[in-house]
C-alpha cells in the first residue's frame, strides 16, 4: 500500500526499525508492597517536613483582624424640602449608593484623617519613620537625592498604599450593612484602626455634604449680583418706554382705555338724549297740524301758563255762550266777548309754539352734542390703535422683565437655603458595631493545622520519590530478558509488508481487498497484485495561493473566481510545481480520454470545501495553459461549489442547449478566468449522477471545452456516485494534512473498490484553515 507521510524522493533507511523497549509492570500490589517496605523512610520524611512546617509557621508575622460595622442607609434624612442631590427610589439605584459609599471608604480622603488621627506615619508596620540608625542613615543619604517636598510625597504615598492594603471594605449581600475589616501585627491597633477608619467616614461625609452646600452657595451667590443688575436694567427699560409712549394708568388698565370706555358710554347716552328730543319734536309738530286738542300734549298738559290760559279760554266761552242767548250777534258785549276767546285762543297757540320752539332747540343741542362726542370717540380710537401697536414691545419689555424677576428670587431664595444647609448633617450612617481587640490571629493558621498539611506533603513526597526509585532501578538481567522475549515473539509473528516508498521511477502496488477465508482443508490462494503506474503527488501550499476577502471584493459583471472568497492561485506569480503537476495531470487524463474530452474528478476526505478549494486552484492552473475548463458541482450533498457561484456572472449555452443537471435547467455561469462552472440542482443521488453523465456527453459532444472537471461527489460514496466515478477519466484524491494521511489514503482506496486504478494523482492540501495553525516542519509525498 502507499506510504504517504514519507518525505518526497526520500529513500527509506535499510537499517533494520529499533526494538520496542519493554514496558515494566505495573499493579496497585506492587505499589503497596513497595510503600510498605519504605514505611520508615516515608514517616521519617514526614515528620522532617511537619517540624520544618510548625518551625515556618512560628516564623511568620502574625495577622489579626478587627472588624467594625456601618449601617448606610442611602435614604438620607429629610430636613429641607429641597435637597442638593435627588435620592434614588429604586432598588438597584439604592443598592448603587451603597456600594459607592462602600468604595468611598477606602478613598484618600478617608485613609488621610485615619493617618492623621492615628498618626500612622510614625508606625514602622506601616512604613513610618523609625528612630533607629539604619532609618537615619537612609534619611540622611536619601537627602541630597531628593527635595523634601518629593520625599513627603513619596512618603505618604507609601503610608496610603499601605494602609490601603490592610483594610478589607465588604457589604452583606441584600443589606445596607457594611464590614470594614482590618488587619495589623497587633489586635489592639487592629481594633483602633478599624474604629478610626469608620469614624474618619463618617467625618468625612459629612465634611462633603457641607463643602458640597458651601460650593452651591458660592456659585448661586456669585450669579445674584448679575442678576440684579439684569433686572434692574429691564425695569429701567420698560419705565423709559413707558414713558416715551405714554402709557400712563392704573396697574390693571390704561388711561386711554379708561377714557375709551367712558366716552363710548357718554356717546350712547348722548344718542339716546337725541332720539328723545326727536320724539319730542316730532308729537309736538305733530298735535300742532293735526285736528286734535293742541294743549294735549304731556309739555301742554304740564305748563301753568297755559293751564291758566285754558281756563281763561273755558270761562270766556261760557260767558260768549250766555251772551249769545241774551244778545243779539251784533251786540258790542257779544262781539267784545267773541274777541277775548279769539285772543285766549291765540296766547294758548303761542304758547305751543314756544313749546314747539323749545323741543326744537333740544333736538338741535342734542344733535350737535351727539356730533361732538362721535369726534372726540374717533380721536381717541386712534389713540387707542396706537397705543395698541406700541404694548407689543410693552408686553415684551414686562415679560423679561418678570423672568429676571423670578430668577433673581429663585436663586436668592436657593442661595439662603444652601447657606443654611451647610450646618446640617442629613447622613443617616451611622456605626452599628464598634471593633473590639480580636482573640484569635487570622494567619498563620493553628500550629496544628501546619503540622498537619506538612506531614501530608512530606508524606506525598517520600511516597512518590520511593515509587520513581524503585521504578527506575529495574536490573539489567531481567531488562535484557524481556527485550529478548521480545525480540523472539516478533520473529516468530507474521511480518507486516513494508510499506512502498515514493521513488519517482517506481512501479508500486496497492493492497488488494481481503479475500474471503479459504474452506478447511484448502490452502488459501495469494492475492493477485496487478502493477499499476504511482499516482502523482503534488502539494498546495499557502505560497501558492492568496486569500481574498469575497463580500468586498465582489464586483458587478462577469464573474471572477479569484474575487469569491476562496484561497486561490496568485495571478502574477510564475508557475510553480503545483501548476506543473496539474498539467501532467491533464495530460494523463487526455490519454485515458482515448481523443474525447477529458473528465476529471477531485475526491477525498475531509471537509468539502477543502475538496473544492483543491478543484478550482487545479481548474486555475489548467486555464493558464488556455485550456477551456468546465467545472460541474458533483457534491449533491454540501453543494460547497454552487452556494458559492449560484446568482454570480453571466451564463452561456452549449451547441446542444444549456447544459444542465438536475430537473430544471441550470445554465452554466461563465467566468473572467477561462472557466464555466455548472452548480448542482437538488435531488437524489440517482437523478444528480444522471443529469452530470448527461452533461459531461453534452460537454463531450459539443467540443466547447478541452477538460472537464468534477468537484466530488463527497465521501461516502452510493452506487450512483460510483457510476460518476466509473465515467470519470482519472481521479484526483485530495489529502489535508490536518488528518492522518496514510489512513485517509486508505479509505479513500477502500472505498474505491476497482476504481483504484484511475487514481492518477494525490493533492496534499497544506492551506491553514481559518482560525487555526499548522505546523509546518515537515515534508509530505
Amino acid at each position: 500500500m502507499l506510504v504517504y507521510d514519507q518525505p518526497i524522493s526520500q529513500p527509506k533507511p535499510d537499517a533494520a526499525p529499533a526494538q520496542p523497549r519493554a514496558a515494566a509492570s505495573f499493579n496497585v500490589m506492587d505499589l503497596i508492597r513497595v510503600l510498605w517496605r519504605r514505611k520508615v523512610a516515608i514517616v521519617a520524611a514526614a515528620l522532617i517536613c511537619a517540624c520544618a512546617a510548625v518551625m515556618i509557621g512560628k516564623s511568620l508575622t502574625p495577622r489579626y483582624a478587627a472588624t467594625a460595622q456601618l449601617y448606610v442607609d442611602p435614604r438620607e434624612l429629610q430636613l429641607v424640602d429641597r435637597e442638593l442631590t435627588p435620592r434614588s427610589q429604586d432598588i438597584a439605584g439604592l443598592s448603587m449608593v451603597v456600594e459607592s459609599q462602600a468604595r468611598l471608604i477606602t478613598s484618600n480622603n478617608v485613609l488621610l484623617r485615619v493617618i492623621e488621627d492615628t498618626r500612622l506615619e510614625r508606625d514602622p508596620e506601616f512604613g513610618g519613620e523609625t528612630t533607629s540608625l539604619m532609618g537615619t542613615l537612609l534619611n540622611l543619604i536619601s537627602f541630597g537625592a531628593r527635595s523634601s517636598v518629593d520625599a513627603n510625597a513619596g512618603r505618604m504615598a507609601a503610608l496610603l498604599d499601605a494602609l490601603n492594603r490592610h483594610i478589607n471594605v465588604k457589604r452583606t449581600d441584600r443589606t445596607y450593612v457594611v464590614d470594614i475589616e482590618v488587619w495589623s501585627t497587633e489586635p489592639a491597633k487592629a481594633a483602633r484602626l478599624a474604629n478610626a477608619v469608620s469614624a474618619a467616614y463618617l467625618a468625612e461625609s459629612k465634611q462633603s455634604q457641607a463643602d458640597a452646600a458651601r460650593r452651591a452657595t458660592n456659585d448661586l451667590s456669585s450669579r445674584l449680583k448679575e442678576l440684579q443688575d439684569r433686572l434692574r436694567t429691564s425695569e429701567n427699560a420698560l419705565a423709559v418706554y413707558k414713558a416715551q409712549n405714554n402709557f400712563v394708568g392704573t396697574q390693571d388698565t390704561l388711561v386711554s382705555d379708561q377714557q375709551l370706555s367712558a366716552m363710548t358710554q357718554r356717546l350712547a347716552a348722548a344718542h339716546a338724549l337725541t332720539l328723545d328730543a326727536q320724539a319730542k319734536y316730532d308729537q309736538i309738530e305733530a298735535s300742532r297740524h293735526g285736528a286734535t286738542d293742541a294743549g294735549a300734549i304731556p309739555e301742554a298738559l304740564q305748563s301753568p301758563t297755559i293751564a291758566n290760559l285754558r281756563a281763561q279760554y273755558a270761562e270766556a266761552r261760557r260767558k260768549y255762550a250766555e251772551l249769545s242767548s241774551e244778545l243779539g250777534p251784533l251786540h258790542p258785549s257779544l262781539r267784545n266777548m267773541e274777541k277775548q276767546v279769539e285772543d285766549l285762543r291765540k296766547n294758548i297757540a303761542e304758547e305751543l309754539n314756544r313749546f314747539s320752539q323749545s323741543a326744537r332747540n333740544d333736538l338741535t343741542r342734542a344733535r350737535d352734542y351727539e356730533a361732538s362726542l362721535n369726534k372726540a370717540l374717533d380721536s381717541q380710537k386712534h389713540q387707542s390703535v396706537d397705543l395698541s401697536q406700541a404694548s407689543v414691545r410693552l408686553r415684551e419689555l414686562e415679560r423679561d422683565v418678570d423672568a429676571n424677576r423670578n430668577v433673581y428670587q429663585s436663586f436668592l431664595k436657593r442661595s439662603r437655603e444652601t447657606e443654611e444647609q451647610e450646618t446640617l448633617n442629613t447622613s443617616a450612617a451611622r456605626i452599628i458595631g464598634e471593633a473590639t481587640a480580636p482573640q484569635r490571629r487570622v494567619f498563620p493558621p493553628a500550629m496544628s493545622l501546619i503540622a498537619m498539611i506538612g506531614f501530608a506533603i512530606g508524606a506525598l513526597a517520600a511516597a512518590a520519590w520511593v515509587v520513581a526509585v524503585d521504578r527506575l532501578s529495574i536490573p539489567v538481567t531481567a531488562t535484557t530478558a524481556k527485550v529478548t522475549a521480545t525480540k523472539a515473539t516478533a520473529t516468530e509473528a507474521p511480518q507486516k509488508p513494508p510499506r512502498a516508498t515514493l521513488s519517482p521511477d517506481m512501479k508500486i502496488s496497492i493492497k488488494p481487498p481481503p479475500q474471503a477465508a479459504a474452506p478447511p482443508g484448502k490452502q488459501p490462494q495469494a492475492p493477485v497484485v496487478a502493477p499499476i503506474e504511482k499516482p502523482l503527488i503534488t502539494r498546495l501550499q499557502e505560497t501558492d495561493v492568496l486569500r481574498t476577502l469575497s463580500g468586498i471584493l465582489t464586483v458587478p459583471g462577469v464573474s471572477d473566481i479569484t474575487r469569491m472568497g476562496w484561497p486561490t492561485l496568485r495571478a502574477n506569480a510564475p508557475p510553480g510545481a503545483f501548476v506543473a503537476a496539474i498539467h501532467q495531470l491533464c495530460v494523463t487524463a487526455t490519454k485515458h480520454a482515448s481523443g474525447q474530452t477529458p473528465v476529471m474528478a477531485v475526491i477525498g476526505a475531509g471537509s468539502s470545501a477543502d475538496r473544492t478549494v483543491v478543484a478550482v486552484n487545479a481548474a486555475l492552473a489548467a486555464a493558464r495553459d488556455g485550456v477551456k475548463v468546465l467545472m460541474i458541482d458533483a457534491d449533491h450533498i454540501h453543494h460547497s461549489l454552487s452556494i458559492k457561484v449560484k446568482g454570480r456572472g453571466k451564463t452561456e449555452a452549449s451547441r446542444f442547449g444549456w447544459l444542465s443537471i438536475g430537473s430544471k435547467a441550470s445554465r452554466a455561469i461563465k467566468t473572467e478566468n477561462g472557466i464555466s462552472i455548472l452548480p448542482a440542482v437538488g435531488g437524489s443521488d440517482v437523478k444528480a449522477s444522471e443529469a452530470i453523465r448527461k452533461s459531461i456527453a453534452q460537454a463531450r459532444s459539443s467540443g466547447d471545452y478541452d477538460l472537464v472537471i468534477l468537484d466530488g461527489p463527497a465521501m461516502p460514496w452510493s452506487a450512483a456516485d460510483r457510476k460518476l466515478l466509473d465515467a470519470a477519466d482519472g481521479l484526483v484524491a485530495m489529502l489535508p494534512v490536518g488528518l492522518d494521511i496514510n489512513d485517509a489514503m486508505d479509505d479513500i482506496i477502500a472505498a474505491l473498490g476497482g476504481a483504484e486504478r484511475k487514481l492518477i494523482g494525490v493533492v496534499l492540501n497544506e492551506l491553514t484553515p481559518p482560525g487555526s495553525s499548522q505546523q509546518r516542519d515537515k515534508r509530505y509525498a
